[in-house]
């Protein structure tokens, strides 16, 4: 069963997943991405018109989200349980904030592509 005959949940979960490999959400074997956030105007193997989809500021804001959702816990749990030095807490977490923030940036673009594919939306229907 293709990705365009099949319905509900899991065509948007499919489709997302896709999105978070950084493969093309219609068919899953196409990169989405030719650099780090810059779209393939088209896939290479099924032509989806991938770079018409135009997401905008959500991706950077879910990846705060994610982000800070795993940096602070994180931060928290080692200031009580640890009480590292403070050049300790300067250097690791914000380090550690920029990595994750370059690792899923793209991922989570991806993923709100592959949502927004499903969906038909284009990210300019309210201009």
């Amino acid at each position: 069963m293709s990705a365009d005959t099949e319905t509900g949940p899991r065509r948007f979960f499919k489709a997302m997943l896709r999105g978070f490999r950084r493969r093309c959400p219609k068919c899953g074997r196409g990169p989405l991405f030719r650099g780090y956030l810059a779209l393939h105007p088209t896939c290479g193997y099924c032509g989806a018109e991938n770079g018409e989809i135009h997401t905008a500021d959500v991706a950077p804001y879910f990846t705060i989200l994610v982000v800070g959702h795993i940096v602070v816990p994180m931060l928290l749990f080692s200031e009580q349980t640890a009480a590292p030095p403070m050049w300790v807490q300067l250097t690791v977490w914000p380090g550690l904030a920029l990595a994750l923030t370059f690792w899923f940036l793209p991922r989570i673009k991806g993923c709100i592509m592959g949502l927004m594919w499903v969906l038909g939306m284009r990210g300019h229907e309210h201009q």
